[in-house]
C-alpha cells in the first residue's frame, strides 16, 4: 500500500481526483488508501484502478516506469474516466448550478450512493431517509441549519469561530448544543431522569399533527363544499383560480 500511495504522489493524482475517477466518496477513498491492502475495495473499482494504473496487481507496481509517457497516458484515461463517470453514474440534473455547487451535489450524491451500496443493514437506508426529511424541513426552522454548522465544526470541518448564518444566534445555538452533547456523552442524561420530557415532547408533536390533520379536513371539506356551489366535479386548470377563490370565501364565513 506505501508502494500505491507513493505512485500516487508521483502521479499527482490527489485523493479527490481519484474519488471522481472511481465513482465513489473522498473519504471511501482514504479508507482504502490507508488500509493494509485493497480487501475492503469492491472488485470493480480496484479493476478500475489497476486499468488506470496498468498493473494487474500491486505486487506490479515496483516494475512501473514513471517517464513521460506513462504519465500522459495515465492523465487521459484519468480525465476521459472522471467525464465517463460523471456521464454514466449522476442521474441528478446539474444545470443551471454554479461548478461548485454541482462539485457539492454531485459529493454528496456519490457519499450516499456508495454508503447504501456497501451497508447490507437498513441502517444507512434510514439515516439518509431522515437526512431528506431533515433537508425538507430546513425551510421552517433556521435552526437546523445551525446543527448542520455545529456538526461540521465539532468533527473539524470548519473553523468554530465561523459563522455564516446570524452570527449571534448561532452563537447561542451551538454553545446550547455543546452544553447538551456534553451531558449526553457523560451520562448526565439518564432515561428516567428525562422520561417526563420527553413525554412533553412527544405530547406537542402529537398535537401538532391533530391540528395539520384538522385544518387538512377543514380544507377538504371547504373544498367539496366550493365544487358544489360553483357546479363542478373536480379542480382543473381552467377552474383552479375560481375555485380557491370560492375556497376562501367559504372558510371566510367561519370567521366571527
Amino acid at each position: 500500500m506505501d508502494k500505491l500511495n507513493k505512485l500516487l504522489q508521483e502521479l499527482e493524482i490527489s485523493k479527490v481526483r481519484l474519488a471522481k475517477f472511481l465513482g465513489v466518496s473522498r473519504q471511501m477513498v482514504y479508507n482504502y488508501l490507508d488500509s493494509e491492502n485493497l480487501e475492503k475495495m469492491p472488485n470493480d473499482k480496484k479493476m478500475k484502478l489497476f486499468n488506470l494504473l496498468e498493473i494487474e496487481s500491486l505486487d506490479d507496481i515496483s516494475k512501473i516506469n514513471v517517464d513521460s509517457e506513462y504519465s500522459m497516458n495515465i492523465e487521459a484515461k484519468l480525465n476521459q474516466g472522471v467525464k465517463k463517470t460523471a456521464n454514466d453514474e449522476i442521474s441528478v440534473d446539474l444545470k443551471g448550478l454554479s461548478k461548485t455547487d454541482a462539485e457539492t451535489l454531485n459529493n454528496i450524491f456519490t457519499y450516499i450512493k456508495e454508503k447504501m451500496i456497501e451497508d447490507k443493514t437498513d441502517i444507512s437506508s434510514n439515516t439518509f431517509k431522515y437526512l431528506h426529511h431533515f433537508l425538507q424541513s430546513m425551510d421552517t426552522s433556521k435552526e437546523l441549519r445551525y446543527i448542520l454548522g455545529y456538526v461540521s465544526k465539532s468533527t473539524g470541518f470548519t473553523d468554530p469561530n465561523t459563522f455564516v448564518f446570524n452570527e449571534d444566534q448561532q452563537f447561542i445555538f451551538e454553545s446550547i448544543m455543546y452544553s447538551a452533547m456534553t451531558l449526553y456523552n457523560n451520562g448526565g442524561a439518564s432515561r428516567s431522569k428525562i422520561a417526563e420530557s420527553h413525554r412533553r415532547w412527544v405530547s406537542e408533536i402529537e398535537q401538532k399533527n391533530e391540528e395539520k390533520l384538522s385544518r387538512t379536513q377543514q380544507l377538504n371539506t371547504a373544498k367539496v363544499q366550493a365544487l358544489k356551489e360553483l357546479g363542478y366535479t373536480e379542480i382543473n386548470e381552467n377552474n383552479a383560480a375560481e375555485v380557491l377563490e370560492k375556497i376562501a370565501e367559504i372558510q371566510s364565513r367561519s370567521v366571527v
